[in-house]
């Protein structure tokens, strides 16, 4: 028997069924969307080779919701396209790390938000005031996230070197101490954001 902290087991048959092995039912792409609202954890095996297809179960989830004609979309066209056009390029391996540490700081702020709303809903503008301070939080958050990312473009983009054009000066060799310095400053920005995250988690 799985231990309470373990993660749910959904299996995915050949014939698309998605079974839940925590309560020995058959369910759909809709019942896990409410178990990811839900915050319950769960993977997704595919039940023959036992592989874990979550990832793609989510990226489905997605694109059922995104294409709900009753619902809203959520990403924009200009995000899709820019999203889409990192895939294959050298920034790729950033852009995770980016989206994850945007949307954890969201996430974190969603329930004062959400009480900020109530309270300012129907009654006067003055309450409406008080949401920008959450708002403001958010988007300092946003903006640090970009800069850590525009950063983490400047320390990448020297490494084309075949991009040079011919009887261009050499590197000095200086510029891979320059480049680990950059990394570290990466490193340790990302950290500072970590904590801050978790600060704002706890205040």
């Amino acid at each position: 028997m799985p231990a309470k902290d373990d993660p749910i087991v959904i299996k995915k048959y050949a014939n698309r069924r998605l079974y839940n092995t925590g309560t020995s039912t058959y369910v759909t792409l809709e019942d896990l969307a409410e178990m990811v609202k839900r915050d319950e954890n769960f993977v997704v095996q595919d039940a023959k080779s036992g592989d874990d297809i979550t990832h793609s179960v989510l990226t489905q989830i997605i694109f059922e919701l995104e294409n709900d004609r009753n619902g809203q979309n959520m990403l924009p066209v200009s995000f899709l396209r820019q999203l889409i056009a990192f895939y294959g390029d050298q920034m790729q391996m950033v852009v995770p790390s980016f989206l994850e540490q945007s949307m954890m700081a969201f996430s974190k702020e969603q329930e004062r938000m959400r009480e900020q709303m109530n309270k300012a809903f129907g009654t006067s503008s003055m309450d409406m005031m008080g949401m920008s301070a959450p708002m403001k939080m958010v988007e300092e958050q946003t903006r640090r996230n970009i800069e850590m990312f525009q950063n983490a473009m400047r320390m990448f983009t020297p490494m084309s070197g075949a991009s040079e054009p011919p009887g261009a000066p050499e590197r000095d060799a200086g510029n891979d101490t320059h480049r680990s310095d950059d990394l570290k400053d990466l490193r340790e920005q990302i950290a500072a954001m970590q904590r801050k995250i978790d600060s704002m988690g706890d205040s």
